[in-house]
């Protein structure tokens, strides 16, 4: 049976609910079950993802530090940030992890090029970059070919908690976001923007807004 895409529109959240809910949805998952984009924006966080051997921990103690299922080391998320989850069943849609993170990173590529920004991926460290500083972090979980977790894109916020890290593990790895580059966008158009472009890049057409859980 058919089921459209939903967007979630979820405001600010905790990002120990949202994490869990995240498992939840997943696991309870049925050949039906609707595919879904959650966007939302979470309070200062560090998470800690399941590549942790020699990651640095952070240099600071008041922000707290979750350690989570999706793959990737150590980022940060906080006020500002447009951030989105993807619980996409990559069988049904015929799709490879690598086609979701192309997906991811191209559409936030494309967002950047309409205000004249060039980014890029890497192929060796999912994300997007200008000119070599960091922009957009990426982190996936699949179970039994259902993803969550998402990405991370950096509008208009206090980048000093990622000074206490090495950002997704790197030493020394510049950190940027749209506000310092001369983009005044804000979060909500940002986002908005975004869902549409991963829309697109996944190929769906029949979309359905929800504002909660």
């Amino acid at each position: 049976m058919h089921q459209p895409l939903i967007i979630r529109t979820l405001g600010r959240t905790d990002y120990m609910a949202t994490w869990q809910a995240m498992q939840a949805y997943t696991l309870s998952r049925t050949l039906d079950s609707a595919d879904e984009l959650w966007l939302t924006e979470h309070a200062p966080v560090y998470t800690l993802g399941l590549n942790r051997k020699a990651v640095r921990p952070p240099s600071r103690d008041d922000i707290p530090l979750i350690e989570v299922d999706r793959g990737g080391k150590i980022t940060y998320h906080g006020p500002g940030q447009v951030v989105i989850y993807l619980l996409i069943d990559l069988k049904r849609r015929a799709i490879s992890v690598r086609s979701l993170v192309s997906a991811m990173e191209n559409a936030i590529i494309d967002l950047l090029a309409e205000y004249q920004i060039q980014a890029e991926a890497q192929a060796d460290a999912p994300g997007v970059y200008v000119q070599g500083a960091k922009i957009a972090s990426l982190g996936l979980r699949l179970k039994n070919q259902r993803s969550y977790h998402g990405l991370a894109l950096n509008i208009d916020m206090d980048l000093a908690p990622f000074l206490a890290i090495d950002p997704c593990g790197y030493q020394g790895l510049q950190v940027t976001q749209a506000k310092d580059l001369g983009l005044t966008l804000s979060p909500n158009i940002a986002a908005q923007k975004l869902l549409e472009n991963l829309t697109r890049q996944l190929g769906y057409t029949d979309c359905l807004h929800e504002t909660t859980l």
